[in-house]
């Protein structure tokens, strides 16, 4: 079972350890980890992550940050699937940001007993990124890097995932990710406007308002304990019946009608269908919605 760690504190078995923000755990992390796990296993050591929350750029820059990829419960979820013994967790704030590197090696990896350190060959650290590779090795530590991984000519990492995304195309997010792009979480009280247009849809209470996709989807919705379920999804801000409102996840599931409020699923997004629109009344928008259900349920039809 994989132990998370809030505070840096020694451990009995020593460390070979992933540190970065992982943001998505896409195909180049994936790999980082895989690797991470099996030399770890060569050299009798814990595989590790060290990651940071919030994000270095929501801290440094909360308005111009990128919007996340994986919320800090996914992307958990993503290490411990990839066979992570230990992810410490830290804290980035005011004191993290202002810890020099010297104080990084000696305070921090030190104090994990770390044998091995897996980076990205651009890897830097401590008060104004002022560590490098050379200085971890100069310390003694053993550092490896890997090469960067690429996907239909693309190398991959978040920033090309989001403009996959940004872009609707699904599919290629989905070869750089290894999975379909998803949003997991609980499911909410609304004001059940779906319900009174014949529509009615579970709505994801996202934690952080700034999804890297907007528009409608054809999606499948997992955690209920059974078969993955197909719906249509929106999210977006809702111009019709909203002023500035904030984004919203809702999904009309196919032929289902059980209570599942306060359940915790995931939604992966499979086909985007079209853009958000305002509608000039609520019987354009049901008429709509109407459409969008055929469109994807004919795309289920055809790809499943």
């Amino acid at each position: 079972m994989m132990r998370i760690f809030r505070h840096i504190s020694p451990c009995a078995i020593p460390t070979a350890l992933a540190i970065g923000n992982f943001d998505g755990v896409h195909t180049g992390h994936m790999t980082i980890l895989a690797t991470l796990r099996a030399r770890a296993a060569a050299l009798g050591l814990a595989p590790s992550v060290m990651t940071f929350e919030p994000h270095p750029r929501e801290f440094f820059e909360p308005l111009k940050a990128p919007a996340r990829l994986t919320s800090l419960r996914e992307k958990l979820e993503l290490f411990a699937e990839a066979g992570m013994e230990r992810v410490y967790l830290c804290r980035f704030n005011k004191k993290f940001a202002g810890i020099s590197a010297q104080d990084f090696m000696h305070s921090t990896l030190r104090r994990t007993d770390t044998r091995l350190i897996l980076v990205g060959d651009d890897f830097r650290f401590g008060a104004g990124r002022s560590g490098g590779l050379n200085d971890l090795r100069d310390q003694g530590f053993v550092v490896e890097t890997l090469a960067d991984v690429t996907v239909d000519g693309t190398r991959v990492s978040s920033t090309a995932i989001r403009a996959a995304l940004t872009n609707g195309d699904l599919q290629h997010a989905e070869r750089l990710l290894g999975r379909p792009y998803s949003i997991s979480g609980h499911v909410s009280h609304g004001d059940k406007l779906g319900r009174e247009l014949g529509y009615p849809t579970a709505n994801i209470y996202m934690l952080h308002e700034r999804p890297p996709l907007f528009g409608i989807y054809a999606v499948k919705l997992s955690g209920l304990g059974g078969p993955d379920l197909p719906g249509v999804a929106s999210l977006g801000v809702r111009p019709t019946t909203k002023a500035n409102g904030k984004p919203l996840l809702e999904v009309h599931l196919f032929d289902f009608d059980k209570d599942i409020y306060d359940q915790h699923v995931r939604v992966h997004f499979l086909k985007k269908l079209r853009d958000e629109s305002k509608f000039p009344d609520l019987e354009s928008l049901r008429c709509q919605i109407s459409l969008d259900e055929q469109a994807a349920r004919d795309f289920f039809r055809t790809e499943f």
